[in-house]
């Protein structure tokens, strides 16, 4: 019996772990944009920068299942769908033959292992991956649903294991494929009851101490509320004592939008320039060396991003990055980043961006075998030199 055939929510849940949505920038409009989540992909999948009229020309022609956008053909809010618009007739193509456009965008480039990652490997000579320390410009954390507060209780060791089972059935203690994971240590706490009181330990009036077992378990916010309620319940105590603390958001070094690379042997400007147009395959590039730097000026501190990367220059010099590597920048930001001891190479917009296309069909083609999975020919540079 042949397998099933793959699902847009298939292919849309194989994109968010290779690209999680929730590195996605705040601006930013990813995932899947249109489709059915529940309808079987018929055809190949067409990866792509921009969802132009060629490139859906081209989808109707391989009878193509689905579309990944790298840009997203829905950005702004739409209030209306018409075939005049060039881009909402490419959408309304799309629902016609059935296909459906998933844009990955910023979470592409933030996550590991995927487009920053590909830009920054550009900037290394060919063949030595390791020849820079690497690191997100701006580290970002993956959401860990199950681990956002911690609830903290004290309880007397007779009735740990109560309150710790009662924890975990609201969902406190999970930490990855683990459950029911706790810390618990001994101390002495105290107490003076209200004479009409009814401490389950000692007497109302008099100060008490006991010996009880600080318990710590992690949480997901919404589990807090049924969390309280439990413990509540299963709490020997009249008054249990019960802290909850919101859990910041654990950075990942290799995790985030732009790369800061510390390269192992200096570089000049017209040196990484001859490497970046090599591994673009550009046939040029465009360079504004800040004022400080001279011709023979060599670099270790390098900060890329693809596309259009000039936000991200800030965090670069912060970082005290002296080359800023991206597709494009408004000629005032280049001037800013001039400024600031920054220079500037600039590869296209598009050119930073659209190498790794084939990287990324060859990695989702081994996690769905059961799709084909191609580059749009017609997906090229906008503006090329003549």
């Amino acid at each position: 019996m042949p397998a099933p055939a793959h699902t847009v929510a298939d292919l849309a849940a194989t994109m968010e772990s290779i690209a999680p949505l929730a590195l996605a920038e705040e601006w930013d409009n990813v995932g899947l944009l249109v489709g059915d989540p529940a309808a079987r992909v018929s055809g190949p999948v067409v990866i792509t920068i921009d969802l132009t009229p060629a490139v859906i020309a081209e989808a109707e022609s391989a009878k193509a299942g689905a579309i990944i956008a790298y840009h997203p053909p829905i950005f702004a809010p739409v209030k209306r769908l018409v075939a005049t618009d060039p881009r909402q007739q490419a959408i309304l193509r799309a629902v016609r033959a059935g296909m459906a456009v998933y844009s990955p965008h910023t979470a592409l480039d933030s996550a590991p292992g995927a487009m920053g990652d590909w830009l920054a490997d550009c900037a290394l000579p060919p063949g030595k991956p390791r020849a820079a320390d690497r690191r997100a410009l701006v580290p970002k954390a993956l959401p860990r649903p199950t681990e956002e507060a911690k609830i903290v209780t004290f309880v007397p060791a007779a009735d740990v294991d109560k309150v710790r089972a009662g924890l975990a059935s609201a969902g406190a203690g999970t930490i990855g494929r683990y459950t029911v994971c706790s810390f618990a240590v001994e101390g002495t706490g105290t107490f003076f009851g209200a004479p009409d009181s009814k401490p389950a330990v000692g007497r109302p009036g008099t100060l008490e101490s006991a010996r009880e077992v600080r318990l710590e378990m992690v949480l997901a916010q919404r589990a807090v509320p049924l969390a309280l309620e439990l413990l509540r319940q299963f709490h020997p105590y009249e008054e249990a004592a019960v802290d909850v603390y919101p859990l910041l958001a654990r950075p990942r070094r290799d995790t985030g939008i732009g790369r800061r690379l510390v390269l192992d042997q200096p570089v000049t400007l017209a040196e990484m320039a001859t490497r970046m147009k090599k591994a673009l395959k550009a046939t040029h590039v465009q360079v504004a060396p800040a004022p400080q730097h001279g011709e023979k000026q060599a670099f270790t501190h390098v900060a890329l991003c693809p596309g259009a990367g000039a936000s991200l220059v800030d965090a670069a010099a912060k970082e005290r990055c002296e080359l800023f590597i991206t597709g494009e920048m408004k000629h005032h930001e280049v001037l800013e980043a001039n400024a600031r001891g920054v220079s500037v190479l600039l590869g296209g917009h598009s050119t930073t961006e659209r190498g790794y296309l084939p990287a990324l069909a060859a990695r989702l083609g081994g996690l769905l075998p059961r799709l084909k999975f191609q580059t749009a020919v017609s997906d090229r540079t906008l503006m090329q030199t003549v």
